[in-house]
């Protein structure tokens, strides 16, 4: 289960991404990057977000620890910027936060140094939860402490937008494969598949869908219960998992490609 904590100052918003996150202080004395229930594409972000830094934390792949950060609008009253406030007011009650890396750096594989098996890891693990974001343009992996970390999965995940194509995703490739960030730095895909594969039992799996906030899950056009959601997650990741995973040899197929070119 994550964390719960209270923001108790709203410090700045970060205009780099789409849904402006925003850097809040918490009453633990800790630091977050808060994204709100209220923007975007709403929760389902968030579930997104939970969900993969869930599995990634089981393939040994560093991720800033997430919390449930609980906002009250009021914290926002001094901000200038109208649709900050506006957010806030669409915002009250639980939203997720990430720990914030001080000093941290835009990871660059070119300039960093690269472990070529942690590379296919997180080769495999944005296959399997088919995270489109995470290329040249847009990295969302930083550099602190000696080493790289992983954010931003909000667009991971997107079969739940439209759960009623949900089972036609199953075996979905990875879209623009050729534009991610560790293809050229990765050891061969194909080499460490079973072995992620293997990483994400049954137990880690619920373990995942656990961590879920029931407030982010009920409600959901189709389903019943918040528990009838986590079961729709579990569904798709075991389907995807035990079936023939051809979206991993069309993953070592782009990667075979990448290397002749």
């Amino acid at each position: 289960m994550l964390r719960t904590v209270t923001a108790t100052r709203y410090v700045a918003p970060l205009r780099e991404g789409g849904s402006l996150p925003g850097l809040c202080e918490a009453d633990d004395l800790g630091t977050y990057v808060v994204k709100f229930h209220g923007a975007g594409q709403g929760r389902r972000v968030l579930v997104a977000e939970v969900l993969a830094a869930s599995l990634a934390g089981a393939l040994d792949l560093a991720v800033p620890e997430l919390v449930v950060a609980v906002v009250d609008p009021v914290i926002g009253r001094g901000e200038p910027d109208e649709e900050v406030q506006d957010l806030l007011l669409r915002s009250p009650g639980d939203n997720l936060g990430m720990d914030f890396l001080p000093g941290s750096l835009s990871f660059d594989p070119v300039v960093d140094p690269v472990d070529a098996g942690w590379a296919a890891r997180v080769l495999w693990f944005d296959a399997l939860v088919l995270n489109v974001d995470r290329s040249w343009r847009n990295p969302n992996s930083l550099w602190w402490g000696g080493r790289p970390w992983l954010i931003d999965h909000g667009a991971a995940l997107y079969f739940h937008h439209d759960w009623s194509r949900a089972g036609a995703s199953v075996d979905r490739p990875l879209r623009h494969a050729e534009d991610h960030l560790l293809l050229a730095a990765a050891a061969d895909v194909a080499d460490v598949a079973d072995a992620c594969a293997a990483a994400l039992t049954d137990d880690v799996l619920h373990a995942a869908v656990t961590a879920v906030p029931d407030g982010w899950l009920e409600g959901e056009p189709g389903f019943g219960s918040a528990d009838d959601v986590r079961a729709a997650y579990l569904d798709w990741f075991s389907a995807r998992l035990s079936g023939p995973r051809t979206w991993v040899a069309e993953l070592a197929r782009v990667q075979r490609e990448a290397r002749r070119g």
